[in-house]
């Protein structure tokens, strides 16, 4: 299983490179030193699956901008992801590696793996340069996920990192207000974010 803030179980795992239309791996040990955003998607040649793909896609650029890797697994084999891609159109460009866990072994150990179908779920793991585990996110099988959402939570995190002593409000973004954590500003949240009320003449 998983435990938020603490070291994500390393892996390995047999990957398709679309840049290059070759296979290879991905390993916990070879990402460490930047961010990673491990999607696990449930098949490929399905209907949700290659709209979330995409819209990852369409992200990717933005997710390098912040040191992150974006590695997409499904339980399929790199044969299947390779012929999957070179069908739908909607992959058409991806840019990032497909990874296959097709024995199951990762999704098990992370507590994914849906004994029945033989599947992942839909989950997305975002793991810190130093292999630690920062943000999880599940949803039921017959809801997309949305990548603008994981870029958000991915921007939040970095400048967490980056800014010791700070805080993220809910649905920060870049550039918006944060928070130093303090006992003067308990029970004054809404002044330290809107400032103080100007009172009535």
């Amino acid at each position: 299983m998983f435990i938020i803030d603490q070291k994500f179980p390393d892996f390995l795992l047999e990957a398709f490179f679309p840049a290059t239309s070759e296979t290879g791996v991905v390993s916990s040990k070879r990402l460490l030193g930047e961010w990673l955003i491990l999607f696990f998607y449930p098949a490929d040649f399905t209907f949700v699956c290659p709209t979330e793909l995409a819209d990852l896609n369409r992200r990717y650029a933005e997710f390098k901008k912040y040191k992150a890797e974006v590695v997409a697994v499904s339980t399929d084999t790199v044969y299947t992801h390779k012929a999957w891609l070179e069908t739908e159109k909607l992959l058409e460009g991806i840019a990032y590696p497909l990874a296959s866990d097709h024995n199951g072994k990762l999704s098990r150990e992370l507590g994914i793996y849906d004994e029945t179908k033989g599947l992942a779920q839909r989950a997305v793991f975002v793991i810190d340069p130093k292999g630690f585990l920062r943000a999880v996110e599940i949803v039921g099988d017959k809801i997309g996920r949305s990548a603008g959402e994981v870029l958000r939570k991915l921007k939040a995190l970095y400048f967490v990192e980056n800014n010791p002593g700070l805080v993220c409000p809910a649905s920060w973004d870049e550039g918006e207000k944060t928070l130093s954590p303090s006992v003067k500003i308990s029970g004054k949240v809404y002044q330290e974010i809107h400032g103080t009320p100007k009172r009535k003449k």
